[in-house]
C-alpha cells in the first residue's frame, strides 16, 4: 500500500513538472513570436478576452508596488475615433489618417507621476504585459505613442474628468487590440551584440 502511495506521489510530481515545462515553453514562445500588428479587421473581440488582457496589465511589477498606472479600456467606437483624431493631430496628419490602424480596441495606459518616482517604468511594464497578453489570447496588438500629448489637450483632460480620474496622470502609450488582418508578420533577425555577458 505504501508503495502505491509513493508511486502516486512520484507520478503527480512528474506530471506537475511536465505541466510547468509546457507552461514555460508556451510563455517563451508567446514572448518570442509576438509582433506589432498594423492591420486589423473590424471584428470586436469578446469583452471577457479584453477584460482578461486588462487584468494581466494590472499584474505588471511596479516600483514599491505603488501601482501608479491606470488603464482606460476603450471599446466605444465614438471615443476610439476621437482618440484616433487627437492622436493624428499630434502626429501632424490629417483626420483621414488612423494611427490605430483600424483596431477596434484601445487600451490607454497612464501613470500618476506623483504616486511613484518609477511611474514611467511602471506604465511601460503595464504596456508590455498588455501586448504579450493580447498575443497569448490570439489577438494582434501594437504600442502607439503620443498618449502623453493627447492627454495634455483639453479634450484629453475632459475624458479623464468625465471618468472622475484625478491626479497628475501622464499618458504612457496606447495598446491597440484586434484581430489580425492579412498575414502575420515574420520576425526580423535580432541584431548582433544584443546581449553582453559578464561571467
Amino acid at each position: 500500500m505504501l508503495g502505491l502511495v509513493a508511486l502516486a506521489l512520484i507520478m503527480a510530481s512528474c506530471c506537475k513538472e511536465t505541466q510547468n515545462t509546457k507552461t514555460m515553453n508556451t510563455t517563451m514562445e508567446d514572448l518570442m513570436t509576438r509582433r506589432s500588428i498594423r492591420s486589423y479587421t473590424d471584428e470586436m473581440p469578446p469583452m471577457e478576452v479584453i477584460e482578461e488582457i486588462c487584468e494581466a496589465g494590472t499584474y505588471a511589477p511596479t516600483g514599491m508596488n505603488k501601482q501608479s498606472p491606470i488603464i482606460i479600456a476603450v471599446t466605444n467606437r465614438e471615443v476610439r475615433d476621437k482618440l484616433s483624431r487627437l492622436n493624428a493631430n499630434v502626429f501632424g496628419k490629417d483626420n483621414d489618417m488612423d494611427p490605430f490602424y483600424g483596431a477596434p480596441v484601445v487600451l490607454v495606459v497612464l501613470a500618476d507621476r506623483n504616486a511613484a518616482f518609477t511611474w514611467m517604468e511602471d506604465g511601460s511594464l503595464v504596456m508590455g504585459n498588455l501586448l504579450n497578453a493580447a498575443h497569448a489570447m490570439g489577438l494582434g496588438s501594437c504600442w502607439i505613442h503620443r498618449a502623453k500629448e493627447v492627454f495634455e489637450t483639453e479634450e484629453g483632460k475632459a475624458i479623464l474628468a468625465d471618468l472622475g480620474i484625478e491626479g497628475d496622470y501622464v499618458g504612457i502609450g496606447n495598446c491597440i487590440l484586434g484581430y489580425v488582418k492579412g498575414d502575420y508578420p515574420q520576425a526580423r533577425p535580432r541584431k548582433e551584440n544584443y546581449v553582453y555577458w559578464i561571467k
